[in-house]
């Protein structure tokens, strides 16, 4: 059996030697395609293969009908926006993430951008502490776990909304569960987003959402620029000359910041909650085990379609 690491933005060597050593481990041979160029390179190189690591490559409809033996695409992250789960589940392709992999290190990037924010964005002039602070986590999965657990540690007085997690494994976690979204954002300064972009939280965080805030708002995004409702973000911040808003991808309307609001937002050059040597080897691995578990023992655990 063929295993393909499929990256445009490559693995780091170590991470690629670790998931060398699991597949030739289990008998399998372990095939790459590294900063790849051209859509052609990545059908062609489906072709024949039986499983399929990616980063944030996409894996669409074409790649899917390319892979003429695929029987599983891991992406090596939690998000998995990038590959097509109906094209996978039409062909009885089985898709997997790798949850909880990167999320410490998307929530050390949180914590850093909330401190750089509190300090001006280290211009020379005196900012604030975060210690006593409230922070909101909306949404309490991996990342938001592992956000509450650095910002206790800084002193912080910690809520959080998750829709999905019944409220008492939250406050078991020494964390303030609250029972709407508007009560998060009415409530806390800090907020943390850490939603995944699905049909429900498209646009979800919008004017009306984020008007709730506290004065000296600041809000944190390490999720997808597709939750938030740009255009009424900017109009907000045009409003609020007190809020600030961070994040690990740059918005569509980024030219519209730059023009108007020059001070109060700051974008990582590309998106990178994940971008450590340590996230890099442990997604990767994750994912080689997970399909040597499902290509040897029918384990599908982390399956999302």
């Amino acid at each position: 059996m063929k295993v393909l690491i499929a990256t445009d933005k490559p693995f780091a060597a170590v991470a690629v030697s670790g998931i060398r050593q699991v597949v030739e481990e289990a008998g399998m041979e372990l095939v790459l395609l590294e900063k790849y160029t051209e859509k052609s390179q990545l059908l062609d190189a489906v072709k024949g293969v039986d499983a399929m690591i990616v980063r944030s490559d996409i894996v669409d409809a074409d790649v899917i009908a390319a892979a003429d033996q695929l029987k599983i695409v891991v992406r090596a992250g939690a998000g998995f926006d990038n590959l097509d789960l109906k094209a996978c589940t039409s062909k009885g392709i089985i898709a997997m993430n790798t949850p909880g992999q990167n999320a410490n290190a998307v929530a050390e990037l949180a914590i850093g951008m909330m401190v750089m924010v509190a300090r001006n964005f280290y211009n020379g002039t005196s900012g604030t502490e975060l210690l006593g602070k409230k922070l909101g986590i909306h949404a309490f999965g991996n990342v938001g776990r592992n956000i509450a657990r650095i910002a206790k540690g800084i002193g912080m007085e910690i809520y959080a909304f998750d829709a999905f997690v019944d409220p008492t494994v939250i406050k078991n976690e020494g964390i303030t569960p609250v029972s709407s979204a508007e009560e998060l954002y009415r409530t806390c300064q800090y907020i943390s987003i850490n939603i995944p972009a699905t049909a429900e939280t498209k646009k979800s965080i919008n004017h009306a959402l984020l008007s709730k805030m506290p004065k000296n708002a600041m809000l944190v995004n390490t999720a997808r620029k597709e939750v938030i409702n740009e255009d009424e973000l900017v109009k907000l911040m045009e409003e609020r000359p007190d809020f600030r808003y961070v994040s690990d991808v740059a918005p569509d309307n980024a030219a519209i910041f730059a023009e108007k609001l020059a001070g109060k937002y700051f974008f990582t050059p590309k998106k990178m909650g994940a971008q450590t040597s340590e996230a890099n080897v442990n997604a990767g691995i994750a994912a080689a085990n997970q399909i040597v578990d499902f290509l040897k023992n029918g384990i599908d655990r982390y399956r999302v379609n």
